[in-house]
């Protein structure tokens, strides 16, 4: 198994504590620890569902999407996670007798252990990027492990767990003539309560720290985001039931009764807005859009305009 490492668990380790301290937590951080991992895939299975009807039908245009490739076809993840959705599309290349070569992207090594054995269980070339995907120096350095024309995949709504106006743009600057990329995002479909599941993701970088349950309280806040008519975000933070003292990277961090630790958001997206994303803003051209069968995901399959 190999795995190209430019993030390393020291730097994360190190990033965790100096965000705990900053009272912000971002998104890499909620795939990094056992405890999250085991969150995150008892979430996933729920959209896994929800979106099979969806990735079997790309899983079968696959061979066809790729058909001007020549030679090896090179499949590029970004935030890939362990990669379950990416196997399907490997799958069916496989099985219309085009090779593939598969590169992850996460900031998780043990999800890029996963989705590296996995492709190799299925007897796909893979090799593992552990980068830092919201960092555009680390995008382009995993898009350049590979010549154009490539197959990018950012899917699972990665593009909700950053601000999707800037994260797109770096996404798309990736993005050369011959490419296709492939990503989804979550429909707003008004208010929404969060689920178990989701409480426990939410939590799990905390509890992985020592914070218990009793400790303070999770709060859940839904709000459209005035730059994009369409575009609505959920933020989530804790608050301290009492004093508390975190202990990060060999750190002790004093958290005071009352005072609040922003954790994770998430951006919806109406189908208008995340079409104007792609095309408008960051100079995508949309050549299929398909919307899963519950309405809650839309994936689109996209190249350079």
């Amino acid at each position: 198994m190999n795995i190209e490492v430019l993030l390393t668990e020291t730097e994360i380790a190190d990033e965790m504590a100096e965000s705990i301290a900053a009272r912000d937590l971002p998104e890499k951080f909620f795939y990094w620890t056992p405890l999250s991992i085991q969150s995150w895939k008892a979430l996933s299975a729920r959209s896994e569902e929800a979106l099979r009807e969806t990735w079997e039908g790309l899983a079968a245009k696959a061979a066809s999407l790729t058909g001007a490739f020549p030679g090896v076809v090179p499949v590029i993840s970004f935030g890939a996670g362990e990669g379950l959705k990416d196997r399907e599309v490997l799958k069916a290349l496989k099985s219309a007798g085009k090779e593939a070569k598969y590169f992850p992207v996460d900031a998780s090594q043990a999800l890029l252990e996963m989705a590296c054995a996995g492709a190799e269980d299925d007897d796909c070339e893979a090799l593992g990027i552990k980068a830092d995907i919201s960092s555009p120096m680390h995008l382009m350095l995993a898009a350049d492990v590979s010549e154009a024309p490539r197959l990018f995949m950012m899917v699972g709504n990665t593009l909700g767990g950053f601000d999707p106006l800037d994260q797109i743009k770096h996404v798309a600057a990736c993005v050369h003539k011959g490419d296709i990329l492939i990503l989804d995002a979550n429909i707003h479909a008004g208010a929404i309560e969060p689920s178990e599941e989701q409480k426990r993701f939410v939590f799990a970088p905390l509890a992985a720290h020592g914070v218990a349950p009793d400790d303070g309280a999770l709060e859940f806040m839904a709000k459209p985001d005035d730059r994009l008519d369409g575009l609505h975000i959920i933020t989530r933070r804790f608050q301290a039931a009492r004093d508390l003292t975190i202990r990060a990277a060999g750190r002790e961090m004093p958290l005071a009764r009352g005072e609040r630790i922003l954790l994770n958001f998430r951006y919806l997206f109406t189908q208008e807005a995340f079409r104007w994303l792609l095309t408008e803003h960051a100079g995508l051209r949309i050549v299929a859009e398909i919307l899963s069968g519950d309405g809650r995901f839309v994936t689109a399959v996209c190249i350079k305009a």
